[in-house]
């Protein structure tokens, strides 16, 4: 199994560059048979990157992107090729986080289609379109407290419990990372294989909010998993003492340091995730 880690940004120090999920990396690459190749864009947003072009004739079986952009990421012609990878079997894990930052996701489809911004691909539900995070005035909606990066939050399933929530003791996966701000997804009505299979709670509403929506392709087309913000799989939510750029002011939590089950549980799902993007 080979898995391509790629962001949707050029290597910049002070951003989410692909250095700050090096524990994802770890975790992954640590796992029998497979393989990790994690990179940042070549070139910038515009400009064709040609890893991401070539995704359809290359040996990767899956590609798990952040999409940390403000809107420039992807282009036309990285869009279909992701498109086409997942069309001849490729797993294929979207994540993105508040408002409008990761929104060149939209333009690509599929699972693309799960994710809602503020300015396009909106959430159907107009009760969901409004800012839930009250705290933070400058980030509009899709904007959801989970609690303080460096925390953990509680989430459950929806539905019957699918694979990616289930624990090597059978039971259902509980935590995942919090973060101050996550983004909207939701299962799109063009995607009949789609469907939202976990939430998670705001503390600041005690509304619900769609964690991750699966796509259970077939008919030869690869997998799909839309999740609600990046920061699920970033080494600053899994240990805040990694640290994190400088336009990140909301102080940390620790519940994550302290709570060793807490993280266990976030690299079970993370376990999970590349085996069922691979038909396991």
């Amino acid at each position: 199994m080979k898995i391509l880690l790629q962001t949707t940004i050029t290597p910049t120090a002070d951003d989410w560059h692909i250095g700050r999920f090096a524990r994802l990396a770890s975790h992954l690459a640590a796992l029998p048979g497979v393989e990790v190749v994690a990179r940042d864009r070549a070139v910038p947003g515009g400009e064709t990157d040609p890893v991401l072009a070539g995704l359809p004739g290359s040996d990767f079986d899956q590609l798990w992107l952040f999409a940390v952009d403000a809107g420039d990421g992807l282009n036309g012609e990285e869009c279909a090729a992701i498109a086409a990878f997942r069309d001849r079997g490729g797993g294929l894990m979207i994540t993105r986080d508040h408002m409008d930052l990761g929104a060149s996701v939209c333009t690509l489809g599929g699972v693309g289609d799960a994710h809602y911004f503020h300015s396009s691909s909106q959430d159907p539900d107009p009760e969901r379109n409004r800012r839930d995070d009250v705290e933070t005035g400058y980030i509009d909606f899709p904007n959801y407290h989970s609690g303080a990066n460096g925390d953990w939050q509680t989430i459950r399933p929806v539905g019957e419990v699918h694979p990616l929530l289930r624990d090597t003791d059978g039971k259902v996966l509980e935590r995942l990372p919090a973060h101050p701000h996550e983004g909207g997804v939701g299962a799109p009505a063009s995607q009949p294989d789609a469907r939202v299979i976990a939430v998670g709670t705001s503390k600041v509403t005690g509304r619900p909010f769609n964690i991750a929506v699966a796509f259970e392709g077939g008919n030869g087309k690869g997998r799909g998993v839309a999740q609600s913000t990046f920061h699920h799989f970033a080494d600053y939510n899994w240990d805040p003492r990694d640290g994190c750029p400088s336009f990140v002011d909301e102080p940390p939590g620790d519940a994550m340091v302290r709570d060793p089950e807490a993280l266990r549980q976030t690299q079970r799902y993370m376990t999970n995730l590349a085996g069922w993007l691979s038909g396991g």
